[in-house]
């Protein structure tokens, strides 16, 4: 993730570089040679950290949505200090809508491979999956409504959701290096998420 400072592993290099390849040719479009030549490593020596492909698919899924609901439980945990102030609601709102700004950053090619390959995922981990996300979801409502209380529960979901396609909109944005720099394009994210849901909440 974009907080990490060590250097990855590699399973991780792997799992990087699968992910790129995937988004950018689709699943199919990748076979296990090529990943392993863009980590320096052949084809067969995959099946020592992987058993192939689908279970690469998988990992990467199933694991991004972990760790995004690690990542948005630890941040609540962070603020307990301040939740009962009167800014405290406020600051963890924006400190997960930070969060995942840092994700749709920096982990572009993960949203396009949940958008075209989850279907291809085993029930088991597609299931988890959702469950995962149900889950990230209905931390981020929770918080919501300590921030604007008058939203009612359903239409504070769907801002919530709502908020999300936008953030995660970072594919559709052009090559990293059209942006206008990831500073200015993280704020202009947040003031848009921010004003979606001050927009909820004044209706």
């Amino acid at each position: 993730m974009a907080t990490r400072t060590d250097a990855p592993t590699r399973r991780e290099q792997i799992l990087k570089e699968a992910a790129r390849l995937f988004a950018e040719r689709g699943f199919h479009g990748v076979g296990v040679d090529e990943i392993g030549a863009a980590v320096g490593i052949s084809g067969p020596g995959l099946y020592r950290h992987f058993a192939g492909k689908d279970a690469m698919l998988a990992e990467l899924l199933v694991g991004i949505s972990d760790s995004l609901l690690t990542g948005a439980k630890r941040r609540l945990a962070e603020a307990d200090g301040v939740a009962g102030s009167d800014t405290g609601p406020e600051a963890v709102l924006d400190s997960l809508i930070e969060g995942h700004i840092d994700f749709a950053l920096d982990d572009r090619p993960l949203i396009t491979l949940h958008d075209r390959e989850l279907d291809r995922l085993r029930d088991a981990d597609r299931k988890m999956v959702r469950q995962l996300q149900r889950q990230y979801v209905e931390l981020w409502v929770g918080v919501l409504r300590q921030v604007y209380p008058a939203v009612p529960e359903p239409s504070a979901r769907s801002a919530v959701h709502s908020v999300f396609g936008l953030l995660n909109s970072t594919p559709h944005l052009g090559r990293p290096g059209s942006l206008p720099g990831r500073a200015v394009t993280a704020a202009l994210l947040h003031r848009m998420a921010r004003g979606a849901f001050a927009a909820v909440a004044a209706e």
